[in-house]
Order: C-alpha cells, then structure tokens, then sequence
C-alpha cells in the first residue's frame, strides 16, 4: 500500500479553505475541498465559489456557481459519465476556487465522491476510501457498494 499522505507543501490553492476548518480534506496535491451534509446548517467562514450536490433531487437554490450529480441516497450515481465530468471539474476548479461537495448528511456520497476525487489527484483506487476516512471523516462511504465503486474508479 503506497503512502497517500499529503503533501505538507503549500499550495497556492491552500489559503481558499482554511485546512482546519470542519469538513476541509487537504488532497495529496495540496488541493483543499470540502465537504459537508446539506441537512445541516451552512458552516461560519466564507461560502463556496463552486459545489458540487449529490442528490437524488435538484439542490436548492445558492448564490455560488453549482452542478448536480443524481444520486440516491445510500446509492451510486445515476449516470457514471456524468459523474466523472463533475468530478475532473470539481478537482480542476479546486486549483483555484473554493468547491465543496455534499449530500444531505455529508457521509455516503459525500465521502464516495470526495474519495473519487482523491483518485484523480492520484490516491490509489484501493486506498482511497480508506484515505478519505483518515483525513476527512471516519464515518465517510456508507454501504459495500460505495467502498467498489471508489475501488473500481479510474478516472
């Protein structure tokens, strides 16, 4: 098993979250996202340039630029193609914009997506799950089904 731990060098991106804030998953690049569930209120500090809404119904309305990613709760997104388009663009717009990722409790998709993510910043398949419960939340990637998909994710 490679060692996904971050790269501690800063990154120009890293003063757009602050790392230490709640939900904010600091990417082996240096790449700062966060994470979060809908269902609860939206954390104090600046809001998001860019997110990214796993739901299986449209996301409510928000004054920063988002995109939508049909999916059930529990579940895998409805279209793996489109999934994977959101996913490069959340990765790329992290470069240089807040972007956050959520669902309604910020766990299953949240930590299925963030954990996607992960692999094309360059966490193996096989450990990026594992990856995403160290450094964003133990709880993250709900059901068996999630855990094979990151597995089988290549980007």
């Amino acid at each position: 098993m490679s060692d996904p731990t971050p790269d501690p060098t800063p990154d120009p991106a890293s003063g757009l979250w602050d790392p230490g804030a709640p939900g904010v998953l600091r990417l082996p690049s240096g790449r700062l996202v966060r994470g979060r569930g809908l269902g609860y209120p939206l954390p104090e500090g600046p809001v998001p340039d860019f997110g990214l809404y796993l739901l299986d119904h449209e996301p409510p309305t928000f004054t920063w630029t988002n995109r939508w990613v049909r999916w059930a709760d529990f579940g895998l997104p409805a279209d793996d193609a489109d999934a994977l388009v959101r996913f490069r663009e959340a990765l790329e717009r992290s470069g240089e914009e807040r972007v956050e990722l959520a669902c309604l409790g910020g766990r299953g998709r949240t930590g299925t997506a963030l954990s996607c993510l992960a692999v094309l910043d360059g966490v193996p398949a096989e450990d990026a799950v594992a990856y995403v419960r160290e450094h964003y939340s133990s709880h993250a990637v709900e059901t068996p089904r999630q855990e094979g998909y990151v597995r089988h994710f290549a980007g």
